[in-house]
């Protein structure tokens, strides 16, 4: 861990969108649906629900890191964590994670929890390394969409 110069966490806004679907790009996040569900008419409406949180970590006013917090009232979601590929391995995951909790906690959400995709070790074992444990083996995640773009 060598970059922890002039960090900050802060909370992201619509303005930041072009920089933000930037780290996303090159951060290889492969749900990336531009045209649906991260667009920037659609991330604006889901961070004005009021239960959507996008924090990004800024080095020297550089966007390296995003996650985005959110709930449903009983459970809290921490989901797109992205860091810069070149500047991975310096804290700033667990950083956003720990970011992430402070806002699910103060909005009362006790219990959180995050999807990784199969094959994402670095992703899993950073996960795992911040207290997160696999829940019960037999629940299957299904999703419905209305169509693919979302």
């Amino acid at each position: 861990m060598t970059e922890q110069q002039n960090v900050r966490i802060r909370r992201l806004d619509i303005i930041d969108y072009d920089e933000l679907i930037e780290l996303w790009k090159r951060a290889g996040l492969h749900s990336l649906k531009a045209q649906g569900r991260d667009s920037r008419a659609s991330l604006e409406k889901q961070l004005a629900s009021g239960v959507q949180t996008l924090l990004g970590l800024e080095v020297e006013g550089q966007l390296l890191g995003a996650i985005m917090a959110t709930h449903d009232s009983r459970k809290g979601w921490i989901n797109r964590l992205a860091v810069d590929p070149g500047h991975r391995r310096n804290g700033y995951g667990a950083q956003l994670i720990a970011a992430a909790e402070d806002v699910l906690h103060a909005q009362g959400i006790p219990v959180i929890a995050a999807l990784i995709v199969i094959g994402n070790a670095p992703s899993l074992a950073l996960f795992q390394k911040m207290g997160y444990v696999e829940g019960d083996p037999g629940i299957h995640y299904l999703t419905k969409r209305e169509n693919d773009k979302v």
